[in-house]
This record gives C-alpha cells, sequence and structure tokens, in this order.
C-alpha cells in the first residue's frame, strides 16, 4: 500500500513506490512485416471527407513497416453517414478484432463521439483475440474498452494523425512505433525529441498542403516539476478532454486499477484551458485517485498555444497536487512528447513504467508485445 499523505510528504517517502501487482495484462503478439493492420474510423468521418490525407498515411504506414494496410468495410464512408451510424462503427472494431487474418487495428483519426460506439462492443470478442490496437484523442474510448477487457492497447499515432505527416514520418515517431509494436524486447528509456517539434496546422482540405514540410519548433525538454526518488506504476490515461468523457460509463476503471498507476494526459488541438485541467483533477482528488497514483505524465499542450503558456497548465496541475491535496513530492514531468504534438512516442496502457526522479529518467519496464 502507498503512505498516506502525511507519510507521503515525510523524509520516508524518498523511499522508491513499489509497485502493487494486479492481475497481468493481455498482451498482442508483435507486427511484423507483411501483416495485415485495419484501417478503422470510429468517430470523425476523416478518411472521407480528406481521402488524400487517409490515402498518404496508408502510403506511408505500408512503406515504412512492411505492413498492409486493409480498411473495415465502412472506414471511407462520409461523414453524414458515419455519425448516423454508431453501431456499424463498432461492428467494424469487432469484426477486426476478431479476424484472425488482421494482426493489428489503427484508427484512422480520433473526433468527439466514440463514445457512441458503448452500447454496441462484445468486450468477449476483444478478451478473446488480443491484437494490437493504436490511436490517440477521441480513440482514448476505445482504449478504455480494451483495458476494460485486459488487453493492452497503444496511445500512439493515428492513419492520418502520425502516420500521414506532411513530406514523410518523423524518425523520432518511428522510432518508438519499431520499439513498441515490432519487438517483444523490454521498451526501455524514453528520451524526448531532439528532432524539434510542432503543432502547426496546415489545412487538410488543400491536397497541396501534404507536400509542405511543417515548420519545426526548437527541442523543448521535459519538465521534472516535483518528486523524488523511483516511482513505479501501470500505464494509463489519455486526451483530458475526452477521459473526462467516460467518468460514470461503464469504463472508467475500477479503484484497484488506480492504485500505484501512472497516469498519463494531454489536451487536444482545441487548446482547452489550464482550469479544465484544474477542475478534472479536483475530481480525480474528490474520487480517491490522487492519492493513490505514483506519478502523472503531461503531455506538451496541443492546439495553439503559446509556449510561454505552456507552464499555466504546470500551475493548474499543481495547485491540485501540491496546494490543495498536500501531495508535495508525487512525481510529476510535462510538456512531454505525446498526444496532440508531433514527433510522439507512444504509450501501452496497462503496461509497468518508472519516473526515475533522481535520474530524470522515465523507463517502461516492459515488452508491450510477445513472440
Amino acid at each position: 500500500m502507498k503512505p498516506t499523505n502525511a507519510a507521503w510528504n515525510s523524509k520516508a517517502s524518498l523511499c522508491a513506490v513499489k509497485y502493487q501487482p494486479m492481475a497481468p495484462m493481455l498482451k498482442p503478439r508483435k507486427l511484423r512485416s507483411g501483416d495485415k493492420v485495419a484501417a478503422v474510423t470510429l468517430s470523425w468521418a476523416g478518411p472521407g471527407c480528406f481521402p488524400h490525407r487517409y490515402q498518404a498515411g496508408k502510403r506511408q504506414w505500408q512503406d515504412e513497416f512492411g505492413v498492409e494496410v486493409v480498411e473495415t468495410p465502412h472506414a471511407l464512408r462520409d461523414r453524414e453517414w458515419i455519425a448516423r451510424n454508431p453501431q456499424a462503427r463498432a461492428e467494424d472494431l469487432m469484426a477486426a478484432f476478431a479476424d484472425p487474418n488482421i494482426a493489428g487495428i489503427i484508427s484512422t483519426i480520433g473526433g468527439e463521439d466514440s463514445i457512441r460506439l458503448l452500447p454496441f462492443v462484445d468486450f468477449e470478442v476483444i478478451r478473446a483475440n488480443p491484437k494490437v490496437f493504436m490511436g490517440y484523442s477521441d480513440t482514448t474510448v476505445s482504449h478504455f474498452m480494451c483495458h476494460q477487457a485486459g488487453l493492452v492497447s497503444f496511445y500512439g499515432p493515428s492513419m492520418m494523425a502520425g502516420f500521414g505527416e506532411n513530406c514523410g514520418l518523423m524518425p523520432y515517431m518511428v522510432e518508438s512505433v519499431r520499439l513498441t509494436l515490432f519487438s517483444s524486447d523490454p521498451i526501455g528509456v524514453i528520451e524526448p525529441s531532439r528532432e524539434g517539434w510542432t503543432v502547426e496546422h496546415l489545412d487538410w482540405a488543400d491536397p497541396a498542403n501534404q507536400t509542405r514540410r511543417r515548420a519545426l519548433n526548437p527541442p523543448l525538454p521535459w519538465r521534472w516539476v516535483q518528486g523524488e526518488g523511483v516511482a513505479q506504476g501501470r500505464l494509463i490515461g489519455g486526451c483530458l478532454e475526452v477521459v473526462n468523457f467516460l467518468r460514470g460509463t461503464s469504463l472508467w476503471p475500477r479503484p484497484e486499477v488506480w492504485q500505484d498507476a501512472i497516469l498519463f494526459l494531454e489536451t487536444s488541438e482545441e487548446a482547452p484551458p489550464p482550469a479544465m485541467l484544474r477542475y478534472a483533477l479536483r475530481t480525480y482528488a474528490a474520487m480517491g485517485i490522487l492519492k493513490n497514483l505514483s506519478g502523472i505524465l503531461l503531455g506538451r499542450p496541443g492546439g495553439q498555444v503559446p509556449v510561454v503558456d505552456f507552464i499555466e497548465y504546470e500551475r493548474a496541475l499543481l495547485q491540485v497536487v501540491r496546494e490543495e491535496e498536500g501531495l508535495m513530492q508525487l512525481p510529476i514531468i510535462t510538456q512531454m512528447d505525446f498526444g496532440h504534438t508531433d514527433p510522439m512516442f507512444v504509450l501501452p496502457l496497462g503496461v509497468l513504467a518508472q519516473i526515475d526522479c533522481n535520474r530524470q529518467q522515465f523507463t517502461i519496464l516492459e515488452n508491450a508485445v510477445t513472440d
């Protein structure tokens, strides 16, 4: 058990937080060159709206990793049809899991309404057919579906955002995908991107923009804002706004899932204000979640947030964690390279990770896939 707040804030808190094991998560088979990977549209009809962008992502994913992308039956449907048919979207997902010829599933893009798929999801189908599932943003909902089914899933690039990057894939992302999805070795230490980063938006409606490389900002180091010693825990989290959609639903994790977990959060391209993070964290505190965590990871803010304002998200986080809840030594890393920023690294939900505050090192201790 983790110490009480009083103990957590004492000198005794300098020792490592020991991970308390839960039932092991199912890990999918690693991807290999030649595998078939299904592209599934779970929310917004991005491929139907901007087919050239989807095709660029499909081509770059196939060329770089040697996989074959096959679309689920409704993945390319138009916006109105996709919006009217959440059950068909869920059936696409279930069929992709059930198909023995499919080795992995990649979300085409995010959106805002994949929560509507919940009544039509068969968790036994997911549990009985463990395979790689990856995406981010609104795909957070589907990650929590996989988590409830006991399957490790992957918070990482989608077909159109990430794999669809203008003028080729970013090496930092490519390396992370290879280490996480194509190798059964322990993933190891995750370093900040040294390529620089971008949230620049070039309108997908103009096909000519696909040949314009986005401008990169200078690399930003991750910020180790508090914590001492070493903490371990299983990764859980996603896009802040979407995680908030899930409160009160059957997808919200049981209390024991939060025990000694490492919570990762990031904000969308809509650039929600820091106050939204503060409100969410207060709710997690009231639910008894914050005091049980082993650490918090915060992604670089998404959207057009000036760099000078990044610190405001940290202040909102620390106001709740440190000032209001008194969790003075809870390890926190901010401005990390995941979520609505490019390039991004992949976070496997349900896998054991470690925050070493003294060495300022973040490590994913396990393999996320099997042979």
